[in-house]
């Protein structure tokens, strides 16, 4: 009995003392929780680039379509298909023959005009002298300088005709007019070419610098000039406006580009506006018709409310939310407006203002209406306690 009692005081006394510790200092009977910290950044305006990704495609600077310009069969191909070519470099040599022939000719042509020349003008200065003394009639010495004069067309003509023939018998070697890659040779040796049906025999291409042509909704451009016209927002300066092109791979291409003008019509079957870029292309990475993205610098918002994206919650409707800490550091729910993102910001257009406080960091153990400790956010990290070791303390 003695034992048993021990055993049952015991017993009493640890329960007692279990229950006190579960009790607070006032005697309550419910446990103090630690009030949490949570990282928050102060709303402030800055100056931000507004950017708007646009579809492009890309176009080489100069395109030359190497054609025919006289008849003839092609003898030789003097380049190889895939490289580059400087203007004036041989590509092409068509059957020089005929073209020799009639070169020869039109030479034959002249010899005999400058010839009858000669002896027309011989004979017009003779009758002139004999004119004055009556030795010739006036007819005569009229017909002399007629014939003399008929003489140099001839010569003029001829001169002419070889000079066409020099043309032609050129046209026989077909150069390139423009420095570039050179494609495939779209005609073999035998081939005929012609003259009439412009022949196209090659396309070479200016690959550096090259163009990227976007695309923009005339209605987005219409309210950019709008807000510029009203002064919420500034122009970028087309001599510091930034191009950034993303290609199809998602990879971002690391020379920058500039932007060089916008179209000055707009396409009434898309509603859009093209707007051009060049970028420096020294290796060849941009090829003619790849489909490309460009980021382009538009305007400066100097007043621009942004927030962290990770303080910002999108639900599946739409509507964005962040937690802003009161004036009695309790959690106030806000819904916001969102614009675009400017790396990892949103740009808020409405639901925040200058010096508002809104949480970041330890979202996950808050609530709306609950008191928070506020503390700057650390992107470090390294400024919160754990829930475990904040009960623990």
């Amino acid at each position: 009995m003695t034992k048993i009692a021990g055993a049952l005081l015991a017993a009493i006394t640890a329960t007692a003392f279990i229950t006190g510790c579960g009790r607070n200092q006032a005697g309550s009977g419910t446990y103090n929780m630690p009030t949490p910290e949570v990282g928050v950044v102060t709303i402030a305006p800055e100056s931000v680039a507004l950017t708007t990704e646009l579809p492009g495609r890309i176009d080489p600077v100069r395109v030359a379509q190497v054609r025919a310009r006289v008849d003839g069969v092609v003898l030789h191909r003097e380049f190889r298909e895939g490289t580059e070519v400087k203007a004036g470099d041989l590509l092409f040599q068509i059957d020089p023959a005929p073209f020799q022939a009639a070169y020869d000719s039109a030479m034959a042509a002249q010899a005999k005009a400058e010839a009858n020349l000669k002896q027309s003008q011989a004979l017009a200065d003779r009758y002139q002298s004999l004119v004055g003394i009556n030795a010739v009639s006036k007819q005569d010495n009229d017909n002399a300088v007629s014939a003399a004069a008929q003489a140099n067309a001839d010569v003029l003509a001829a001169k002419a005709a070889v000079e066409m023939a020099t043309i032609n018998l050129g046209y026989t070697k077909v150069t390139s007019p423009i420095d570039g890659r050179i494609g495939a040779a779209l005609v073999t040796e035998g081939a005929l070419v012609s003259q009439s049906t412009a022949t196209e025999m090659a396309v070479v291409q200016q690959l550096d610098p090259i163009y990227c042509d976007f695309t923009e909704s005339s209605t987005e451009m219409l309210r950019l000039r709008r807000e510029l016209d009203s002064g919420a927002l500034k122009s970028a300066a087309p001599g510091e406006a930034k191009v950034t092109l993303l290609l199809d791979d998602g990879t971002t291409y690391l020379q920058p580009g500039k932007l060089l003008f916008s179209d000055v019509t707009v396409d009434p079957s898309s509603g859009m506006v093209t707007l051009r870029a060049e970028f420096p292309n020294p290796d060849h990475l941009l090829l003619p018709g790849m489909f490309a993205r460009g980021l382009l610098e538009q305007a400066i918002d100097s007043k621009a409310i942004t927030v962290l994206q990770r303080g910002v919650s999108v639900g599946a409707n739409g509507i964005a939310t962040a937690m802003v800490v009161g004036v009695t550091n309790d959690v106030e729910p806000r819904v916001i407006k969102i614009g675009q993102a400017v790396g990892n910001k949103w740009i808020v257009t409405d639901g925040l203002k200058a010096g508002e406080s809104v949480i970041v960091e330890g979202l996950q153990n808050i609530q709306p209406g609950m008191v928070v400790k506020p503390v700057p956010y650390n992107p470090a990290g390294g400024n919160f306690a754990s829930p475990v070791s904040a009960q623990g303390n």
